[in-house]
């Protein structure tokens, strides 16, 4: 059995981006994973376009592409190569495996699903994260207004009583 070769999984999670709320990879970071030509990928997809419904693939809008430059995500229209490129979910990664079967092709889905689950634990612990924080400032908030009121009753106690005022304690009434 030849050898697969190593994919690293943290390159693949960084070209992971999010495209109408769902983590996506371009075809042109595919394309390059897999060393192929991307207008050959998209060739291969669109042979077999029934594998491929809306929620495994779709193609960015003109506003989307713009988007993602003015974001930095990607450097420029002219990266793209031209054209609108498509982006593949998680399960269009996956059916691409049917689509593509060579050896390097093989262990490029087997990194980029490792890497899909890598985002996804690691979204879950930041989304745990965020919870255990609004927790602890929850806490907080309720400390500082027992504190404040602790504070005020000692400033209360320590206050100097007024002057005139009745004597504490029992005193005989000798006029009369």
């Amino acid at each position: 059995m030849p050898t697969s070769p190593r994919i690293a999984t943290a390159q693949i999670a960084g070209c992971i981006i999010v495209v109408r709320g769902v983590r996506v990879l371009l075809d042109r970071d595919l394309a390059a994973l897999y060393r192929v030509p991307a207008r050959s990928l998209r060739q291969q997809v669109k042979r077999n376009s029934k594998r491929f419904p809306r929620d495994f693939m779709f193609q960015l809008t003109d506003e989307e592409v713009g988007q993602m430059v003015s974001q930095s995500v990607t450097p420029s229209r002219k990266y793209l190569g031209g054209s609108l490129p498509y982006v593949f979910t998680e399960q269009g990664v996956a059916m691409l495996s049917s689509v593509l079967s060579s050896d390097r092709a093989i262990a490029v889905n087997i990194a980029i699903m490792r890497a899909f689950v890598q985002v996804r634990s690691l979204l879950a612990s930041n989304q745990e994260l965020a919870e255990r924080l609004t927790e602890l400032e929850r806490q907080i908030a309720s400390h500082d207004t027992a504190i404040t009121s602790l504070f005020d009753a000692i400033r209360q106690l320590m206050a100097v009583p007024e002057s005139g005022s009745r004597p504490i304690g029992f005193t005989a009434d000798v006029s009369g």
